[in-house]
């Protein structure tokens, strides 16, 4: 089957009177080969349910659908939203397609549970999308977002490199995740100004309850904040003072002079754990 390719995506845009908007992060892929290698590496099969943000003309979510048994396609633009059935049944009429007109991070539910997140999601919001389905969407296993070059490699991250920060160990909570392929700006129509990537995850057990999460989250934000800080020092604001966050920091058995940038997702647990322990 033929993928949408320049001309009719084109054509689609011009029908809709529609001038991609740089504030939503409108680049639309235009290579059929690149759609394909998304899907592969999301490793989509016949009995996922996909949901896909920002899915705008269609280009990938035809390659999707060629392969999940169903998905689910969640676009902020009212014109793209509409559109989005009637350039998919052109391509595959039987295809089982929902689409959702609403802001991706406005939805914390659904009445069927995805299973493959796919996103093409832009700057200003990819990390924060990534980490909502994430955590409101526990059925989902994996997926695969194509973000700015920059993103992918905090998302990637590992600790005591220079990309590593708060992306990078928040994820981890839900998700092991890896680079797994660079994307030409020359797919894309408008052409960005910017390098793209691709992240895969894969979802693993949480290493703790919500009230863990909340607490951890707390302490890597001010562990980040002021990254070039020792930990005592960069956690004294959430910890009460440098002296409680000592304290602290000695009963999870961390370092108090070592940096945020030092620490796994299982100290900044530990470090979560003694916090909670302390205030009873």
């Amino acid at each position: 089957m033929t993928l949408l390719g320049a001309a009719e995506i084109r054509e689609i845009a011009a029908e809709l009177d529609l001038h991609p908007a740089k504030s939503l992060g409108q680049n639309f892929v235009i290579d059929g080969n690149t759609c394909r290698k998304i899907v592969r590496l999301a490793e989509v099969t016949a009995s996922d349910h996909v949901i896909e943000i920002g899915p705008g003309i269609g280009s990938l979510t035809i390659a999707l659908l060629e392969v999940a048994q169903s998905l689910t396609a969640i676009e902020i633009d009212q014109r793209l939203a509409a559109k989005l059935p009637s350039t998919v049944a052109t391509h595959l009429p039987d295809s089982k397609l929902e689409v959702i007109n609403r802001d991706a991070l406005s939805l914390n539910a659904l009445d069927s549970l995805p299973t493959v997140l796919v996103a093409n999601l832009p700057y200003n919001i990819s990390v924060p999308v990534l980490l909502h389905y994430l955590e409101h969407f526990p059925s989902i296993k994996s997926g695969v977002v194509m973000v700015q070059a920059e993103v992918a490699d905090r998302l990637a991250a590992l600790p005591n490199t220079r990309e590593y920060g708060i992306p990078s160990v928040k994820a981890s909570w839900w998700a092991e995740l890896k680079l797994v392929g660079s994307v030409s700006r020359s797919v894309f129509w408008p052409v960005p100004n910017v390098d793209s990537k691709l992240v895969r995850f894969v979802r693993r057990e949480v290493p703790g309850d919500e009230a863990l999460r909340i607490e951890t989250f707390a302490a890597i934000d001010g562990a980040f904040a002021q990254r070039r800080k020792m930990l005592r020092s960069a956690l004294s604001n959430w910890a009460g003072s440098s002296a409680e966050a000592a304290e602290i920091l000695s009963d999870a058995a961390i370092d108090p002079t070592l940096r945020g940038e030092a620490l796994t997702l299982r100290d900044f647990c530990a470090i979560g754990k003694a916090k909670l322990a302390k205030n009873g």
